[in-house]
């Protein structure tokens, strides 16, 4: 049985004569997305011995559903879009309001910029993916995608847990938060929030970048996820301990920071258990409970898809989560940060008045 199917994928592989037909028959009902190594593939994925160096990939997105890519274009332009005037308009409020200059709108400005730059390296590329059947991308630019949501998505892991701490410095220490929260503290833990995300994402794409892939590239994504990319692997020789190197490093950047929000809300639930009246409670709650939504949001999606095995990960349902992540989650978080805040809505009043009596005045 196993020589007659090797047979039919013999027959198969060699009925495809340019890469339209390829992806016509990967998007079918019918086809395959299992990256098999093989001795010889279609010309525009050279190899090298076994593996291929020099390969572009394919990146199907959502061409096998072309009912749905109106759809999909629409709520990713729409996002993106928000996502960035969003953000603009918290980085400018904070920036420009005095009453916003505390440790709390410091981080949230760090956020705003982490987002803005993660949705934008997925964004542009999943809209030209969405006008078309699928997105040709050569090693490097592959390769550079991968480093930049890496980075950026691994910064704000860490910077949702220094959001954290000082929510529960704030709650748990009132008087004494003040010298606790320094400008000196905040700007350092902020630079190891930035530090951190490019040190995981440079030691992730350089560990990706000496594997061997084997060919055809082509994936059931939209963007060069790193799961996606690790199940192109070839097997070899010390390619499982680089594997185990790599996961562990997700391990790390997910679940310690993790750890800290949960130590850290663990601090504040004690304190709102303790507090006597219900406003102090709903005060602290309403302080807390923008960022912990944030935190469920992200961090719900971000450990499904990077803490499983490689082979227990399915494309097809991990690009609609990690669509969820990279493009809706950015777009909600300045609405959830601002929509309950009065100290924001006051500051946002303040200015758009000053905007109109300069405009009267002229």
């Amino acid at each position: 049985m196993r020589s007659v199917e090797g047979k039919a994928e013999v027959r198969a592989e060699a009925a495809f004569k340019t890469e339209d037909d390829l992806i016509e028959s990967i998007t079918s009902p019918t086809g395959t997305h299992r990256p098999v190594c093989r001795p010889s593939k279609p010309a525009s994925f050279p190899l090298q011995g076994n593996h291929s160096t020099e390969e572009r990939f394919l990146l199907l997105g959502f061409s096998d559903l072309p009912s749905l890519q109106p759809v999909l274009f629409v709520l990713a332009l729409l996002c993106y879009l928000l996502t960035l005037m969003g953000n603009s308009a918290l980085v400018l409020l904070a920036v420009r309001e005095p009453r916003l200059h505390t440790p709390m709108y410091y981080f949230l400005c760090h956020l705003a910029l982490v987002d803005t730059g993660f949705t934008t390296s997925v964004v542009p590329p999943l809209l030209a993916n969405l006008r078309g059947r699928a997105l040709r991308l050569e090693r490097g630019g592959c390769l550079a995608q991968l480093c930049a949501s890496l980075a950026l998505g691994s910064a704000e892991c860490v910077l949702l847990a220094v959001m954290a701490l000082d929510r529960a410095a704030a709650v748990c220490r009132p008087l004494r938060y003040a010298g606790l929260a320094s400008p000196r503290l905040c700007h350092t833990l902020a630079a190891a929030a930035w530090l951190g995300g490019l040190t995981n994402s440079a030691a992730q794409t350089a560990l990706l970048a000496a594997r061997p892939l084997c060919a055809p590239g082509r994936m059931d994504h939209f963007i060069c996820e790193l799961p996606a990319l690790l199940q192109l692997a070839c097997d070899g020789g010390g390619q499982d301990s680089t594997e185990r190197q790599m996961f562990a490093a997700r391990v790390f950047i997910l679940l310690v920071p993790s750890a800290v929000i949960l130590a850290s809300y663990g601090g504040v639930a004690r304190a709102v258990w303790g507090m006597r009246t219900r406003g102090s409670r709903r005060k602290a709650v309403g302080t807390c409970g923008s960022h912990l939504t944030a935190v469920c949001l992200f961090y719900g999606s971000a450990i499904y898809t990077y803490l499983q095995p490689t082979h227990n990960y399915n494309q097809r349902r991990g690009k609609f989560i990690s669509l969820f992540y990279t493009v809706v989650t950015p777009a909600l978080n300045p609405l959830i940060y601002t929509l309950r805040n009065k100290e924001v809505k006051g500051a946002a009043r303040r200015l758009l008045g000053g905007v109109g009596r300069g405009q009267d005045a002229q």
